[in-house]
């Protein structure tokens, strides 16, 4: 039976896997460019518990796009940012439409007026030159695509601000190969070449992606506009979304990529010890039902896939947060218990101390009962907006575990 407190729908999704490789195909390459030219925990956004860990890799002709698990980020210490536009959401895409030449416009259109589509979103892209080295890029609208990746990138606004100011952000491994400095102006060339400041490199969410940039650099630079979109309609089965693209696009050579997540939850990293839980989804029920009975293991479990992608980034966040589940070291000096019998002060690092730490917390905000529940996940993080993510997906947990 649903227990009472969590909302009726979500589009989220609890089934991300952290090892699934990432399968880069380099067909940005082939398709060039075109000569046209918290307080106690969080203050950031996330809708349904979509946590947008990741999504193409890569934008391929031949090959896959791959939704992949990782890092929402490190959240629960951002205070209420000042806005460009405002962010209210998390989304995790559930399929991707790819064409070599573009999607057209009334493809488009048709696509987003399928029933069930909730969010969608189109990408520019190709492969360009920085320094001698080729990256794969995609133009977006900044104040869109951002609800598309990790939480911490998400709610970074400085970040985003200096997107829409005509800078690129990198991906963190395209930082370190390329040796970008923040701040400082780089050379891209496309269909031209175009100095732009590096506002900065997060985990974009994006296996195969090296940077990102607005529209209005994408068509400065050439991109191939609308090459990919990015579909989320948590309501359709596969089959039924592909069958409608499928008819949107009326018979054009797109290629359709699942990128809904097949996969349970992954085990809990590193050695675990004997009796200990040997999964995310049983240390969240043990943790719920040691130290809060009364409290929903699917909420602990929505927090922690909100916070970390169970325990994907563990932090540091920008503001310090630290964590599978993403504390501040204030707040765990607080808060933080040493959990399952172990002996020896509570690590915030440690899965079976930071998950009952959680637990706790909730509880002693009301978390154990349903009148409380959405009073405990304010106290978590300072947004309603929240309170109804975390409820939704853990109503998908309730319905894939229940």
């Amino acid at each position: 039976m649903p227990y009472a407190g969590l909302s009726p729908e979500s589009s989220a999704r609890p089934f991300w896997h952290d090892a699934v490789p990432a399968i880069v195909d380099n067909a940005m390459g082939r398709l060039w460019w075109r000569r046209t030219p918290h307080q106690v925990a969080v203050s950031s956004p996330a809708r349904g518990g979509r946590t947008a860990y990741a999504a193409l890799a890569v934008l391929a002709a031949g090959g896959l796009l791959h939704y992949l698990p990782g890092p929402p980020g490190a959240v629960i210490s951002h205070a209420p940012a000042q806005t460009t536009a405002a962010f209210h959401q998390i989304v995790i895409p559930d399929l991707a439409v790819f064409q070599s030449g573009g999607i057209s416009d009334a493809s488009l259109a048709r696509i987003r007026a399928i029933r069930g589509v909730e969010q969608f979103i189109a990408l520019d892209g190709a492969q360009i030159t920085s320094g001698g080295a080729k990256v794969n890029v995609i133009g977006v609208n900044a104040q869109q695509y951002r609800s598309w990746t990790p939480l911490s990138t998400a709610s970074n606004q400085k970040l985003w601000n200096a997107l829409d100011a005509g800078g690129f952000i990198a991906s963190k491994s395209a930082g370190r190969q390329l040796r970008l400095h923040k701040g400082d102006a780089y050379p891209l060339t496309g269909a031209a070449t175009v100095s732009l400041n590096f506002a900065g490199a997060a985990p974009l969410g994006v296996a195969g992606i090296d940077m990102v940039v607005s529209n209005q650099v994408s068509a400065r630079l050439g991109l191939i506009h609308n090459l990919a979109a990015l579909i989320s309609a948590p309501g359709l089965s596969i089959a039924k979304l592909r069958h409608d693209v499928r008819a949107a696009l009326h018979g054009t050579r797109a290629k359709l990529i699942r990128l809904r997540p097949r996969h349970a939850p992954p085990i809990v990293a590193g050695h675990i010890p004997a009796g200990k839980p040997t999964s995310y989804i049983q240390l969240f029920q043990e943790s719920a039902a040691l130290y809060c009975p009364g409290l929903p293991w699917e909420v602990l479990a929505a927090i922690g896939q909100i916070e970390s992608g169970w325990g994907a980034n563990t932090g540091p966040s920008t503001a310090g947060a630290l964590g599978p589940m993403q504390f501040l070291p204030s707040t765990w000096a607080e808060w933080g218990i040493t959990g399952f019998g172990d002996k020896g002060p509570p690590n915030i690092m440690y899965p079976f101390d930071a998950v009952p730490s959680a637990a706790r917390y909730l509880c002693a905000a009301g978390g154990s009962t349903a009148a409380g529940l959405p009073r405990a996940i304010f106290a978590y993080n300072h947004a309603v907006w929240y309170v109804n993510d975390v409820l939704a997906l853990a109503r998908q947990y309730q319905q894939a575990y229940g």
